[in-house]
């Protein structure tokens, strides 16, 4: 007589291979969802990130391609001797120190304001200053073009209606970075839209409680808001360096490539396109890509890394 328990062994034993072929298709059904994905990243992605790593190798030529050899490091050494991509490093680098204050600063300053409870017509402002988010980048270049044309430019024209006489924004050397940021101010959107959700999830019950205590509103600002929303903070400085230093579309158009004036505009991925697809030396410039994101990195790293001093995380979990 077979007892219950055995019984129980000999169904479980036939149900696992049911179980077991139900989990082989859906982990099937999942990587075919996952296909379109995965196919984009290696052919559009990792491909791209191989090749230009074997191209950096080699004097690959996109014009005359069957003289492509080995040529070992000698890209990487032309990095130290090419006279434009020290200029071009000096103005990136030069650009990203005075614009990433203002990357971080701007957005926290204008979610507070926008967030403030004495503005009246809040939701209008909070579109409009989210509406240059969606502009397209070429169509903004243009029209900023003519805002700043020092002769028919509108903020020329206002300069003047006061009695001051307007500079020469985008053709005097002293005057391209100002306006190069002016410019930048206006994509500020998506940042200040992010800072300006998380300042509305800080809960109350710590406003009343710095309140009650007697804190100003500027204490409460620093001591409650700014710990509050600092993983955002943080995450919008991650997306500034790396947008500051592939900064290219409004150099480019505004000085057609050129660099004018005076090479104040040759940003790093100016020289970088100019290589790769004015005098088609694609092994050079995968070297100068390469460059570019051991710099991205180092910089990324570093930044995470002082994450753990100022970053506060609710959980009290900062890794």
């Amino acid at each position: 007589m077979i007892s219950n328990e055995t019984v129980d062994n000999l169904a479980a034993t036939r149900r696992r291979p049911r179980g077991t072929s139900l989990q082989r298709e859906r982990r099937l059904w999942g990587w075919i969802f996952l296909s379109p994905w995965v196919i984009g990243f290696v052919v559009f992605t990792a491909a791209p990130i191989i090749a230009s790593l074997v191209f950096s190798f080699t004097n690959f030529n996109l014009v005359n391609r069957d003289a492509t050899a080995f040529i070992g490091l000698g890209n990487f050494e032309r990095l130290f001797t090419d006279p434009v991509l020290k200029v071009s490093l000096g103005v990136t680098f030069k650009f990203f120190v005075l614009a990433l204050p203002l990357s971080i600063i701007l957005p926290v300053l204008l979610a507070a304001l926008l967030n403030s409870r004495y503005l009246a017509g809040k939701r209008l402002f909070r579109t409009l200053f989210y509406m240059p988010y969606v502009v397209p980048v070429v169509s903004a270049i243009f029209i900023w073009g003519g805002v700043l044309n020092s002769d028919s430019g509108w903020l020329n024209r206002a300069l003047r209606l006061v009695g001051i006489p307007g500079p020469n924004w985008l053709d005097d050397v002293n005057w391209i970075f100002p306006a190069l940021l002016i410019i930048g101010l206006w994509g500020l959107g998506n940042a200040y839209l992010i800072t300006l959700a998380s300042m509305q999830a800080v809960p109350t019950v710590y406003y009343e409680a710095a309140r009650v205590d007697g804190a100003s509103g500027l204490r409460r600002f620093w001591h409650i808001t700014i710990p509050m929303i600092s993983p955002v903070i943080f995450f919008n400085t991650v997306l500034a360096v790396i947008g500051l230093l592939r900064y290219f579309e409004i150099p480019f158009i505004l000085s057609n490539g050129t660099g004018a004036p005076g090479n104040s505009t040759m940003f790093f991925n100016v020289h970088f396109y100019k290589q790769a697809f004015v005098f088609f030396d694609m092994g050079y410039a995968s070297a100068m890509a390469w460059l570019m994101f051991v710099i991205t990195l180092v910089l990324t790293v570093i930044l995470f890394w002082s994450a753990k001093y100022w970053v506060h995380y609710a959980s009290g979990d900062q890794n």
